[in-house]
């Protein structure tokens, strides 16, 4: 979008199309269909008119349609853009995983990081794709949104932090199985995820003094070594280690009793040791409209919590509230950024200990 005096303050917002065969299109179209959004922010969809197209009749929706333009200097600030990548012919399969649909994925990820990277966007949604079709098109590993967008930005220190109503839950190991998340763990890597997640917390949302939870890696946090040690070996250090640094960290927390009883209400943030300890109880609460945010990158990127749901692609069952709130979210951290930058301008030159005094 070419900037002027009337919209240089308008968000631009690249939107994925993520999987064609899933409800992708789905929660961007009904995302995209309530005209006041625009009011809001710029969107910009990286896919194709063909399959927005073949979506919309889908869904039986006629009053509406996508702005089609070539390149994001060429968005409209009054309507939903869609950057055409292609106009051959997409074959969709609803409901399937298919090797067009990790190429037209993997397409769709790549020219919108480019764009990120030129500033013709400012922040980036990315709607559901496939590992493995993606994968197979990538000819490297792909284990998900979250680390490919790391090594694209030259970023090695991350964290996946799930966001929804009253929980922020963060992961200090990934995609990786369960019997490699014990040895994977070490109060180094524990350390650079709570430094991460604090500066993210103060930074992308705001909190001026972040309260954060670790939880424990086994059943009732070791139970003082009787059921392991990694919580007195390794993740207790990582927590002292915080805490000499001025930060608020406590733990590590049993995860059962913690969610149970709703002591994650106290926290701005939880850190659980894996995925499921994380993700579990954070659909639980927030299915509907939770959202994926990538802490610690240069950029804002944020997704939807849900996956690709073939079951239900293309039968008007989908809803749009997780997608919704991804752009919002990646809309409000970036004015967060913006603002912290401001505040934390430094034209006196004045040292870092002047101006904590």
């Amino acid at each position: 979008m070419i900037r002027t005096p009337e919209n240089e303050n308008r968000i631009v917002v690249g939107i994925t199309h993520g999987d064609i065969n899933s409800i992708s299109y789905e929660v961007i179209i009904k995302t995209c269909l309530d005209q006041r959004i625009t009011e809001l922010f710029v969107p910009i969809v990286y896919g194709t008119s063909k399959a927005a197209s073949y979506h919309r009749k889908m869904l039986n929706i006629p009053d509406f349609s996508f702005n089609i333009i070539r390149s994001a200097d060429q968005a409209s600030p009054k309507k939903a853009n869609l950057i055409n990548l292609t106009d051959k012919e997409v074959k969709i399969d609803l409901g399937e995983s298919t090797e067009a649909a990790g190429e037209m994925s993997l397409a769709s990820i790549n020219v919108a990081v480019e764009d990120l990277k030129k500033g013709l966007i400012d922040v980036l949604v990315t709607a559901p794709v496939n590992k493995h079709n993606v994968q197979d098109a990538a000819k490297v590993p792909f284990t998900g949104h979250t680390g490919y967008l790391a090594e694209k930005f030259g970023v090695s220190s991350y964290l996946m932090l799930m966001v929804g109503e009253n929980l922020r839950i963060g992961v200090v190991t990934e995609h990786i199985p369960l019997e490699r998340v014990a040895s994977t763990l070490t109060s180094g890597l524990i350390s650079d995820k709570i430094q991460i997640l604090e500066e993210s917390l103060r930074k992308d949302f705001d909190i001026r003094k972040p309260k954060i939870a670790i939880l424990g890696l086994n059943p009732h946090a070791g139970d003082d070594g009787l059921i392991g040690n990694e919580e007195k070996d390794i993740i207790a250090p990582a927590i002292q280690a915080a805490q000499q640094k001025g930060h608020l960290v406590y733990g590590p927390y049993p995860a059962d009793g913690f969610f149970a009883s709703g002591s994650y209400l106290q926290f701005d943030a939880v850190l659980a040791m894996y995925h499921d300890q994380g993700l579990i109880p954070f659909k639980t609460l927030n299915f509907e409209n939770g959202v994926n945010f990538t802490a610690g990158l240069p950029y804002v990127r944020t997704s939807p919590a849900h996956g690709t749901a073939y079951d239900i692609a293309g039968k008007d069952l989908a809803s749009a509230d997780s997608m919704r709130s991804a752009t919002y979210l990646a809309c409000e951290i970036f004015k967060n950024r913006m603002q912290w930058a401001e505040i934390n301008k430094n034209p006196l030159g004045f040292t870092k200990k002047e101006k904590e005094y």
